[in-house]
C-alpha cells in the first residue's frame, strides 16, 4: 500500500497548486469529456472547505448560478483539473463555511483579506 502512495506522490509532486483556503474565491479550470470531444470549463466560486491530503485531497466550491446555489467537489490533484487560480482572498474565522448555504445576497458576502499573498 505504501508503494502506491509513494508513486502517486511522485507523480503529483510535479503539479503546482497555489495556496488557498476556505473563504477564498478561486477558479478551477476543469476538463470535461463528452463522447470523444473534450473541453475546459471554468468553475468560479467560494471555497467551502478543503478535505484530505496528498493525492486524495478535495475542495468544495460553491457559486450562485441563475439565483441557484451550485456546489461541486473537485479532487485537487486530478488530471482533469487543468489549473487553479486564486481570484480573491477571503477573511474568515472558520475552516468549513457551511453557513453560506442558508444565506443569499449581501449576507453571503465574505470580506476580502488585506494581507499580502502569504501562506498565513
Amino acid at each position: 500500500m505504501d508503494n502506491v502512495k509513494d508513486i502517486s506522490m511522485e507523480i503529483n509532486a510535479q503539479r503546482e497548486v497555489p495556496f488557498f483556503k476556505a473563504g477564498d474565491v478561486i477558479t478551477i479550470h476543469y476538463r470535461i469529456v463528452e463522447g470523444n470531444k473534450s473541453r475546459i470549463q471554468p468553475f468560479r466560486g467560494v471555497v467551502l472547505y478543503r478535505r484530505g491530503s496528498g493525492p486524495t485531497e478535495t475542495v468544495a466550491v460553491r457559486k450562485i448560478s441563475n439565483s441557484v446555489g451550485v456546489e461541486r467537489i473537485f479532487p485537487v490533484l486530478s488530471p482533469n483539473v487543468e489549473r487553479i487560480e486564486v481570484n480573491r482572498r477571503g477573511k474568515v474565522r472558520r475552516a468549513r463555511l457551511f453557513y453560506l448555504r442558508e444565506r443569499s445576497g449581501k449576507q453571503a458576502r465574505i470580506r476580502e483579506s488585506r494581507k499580502a499573498d502569504t501562506e498565513n
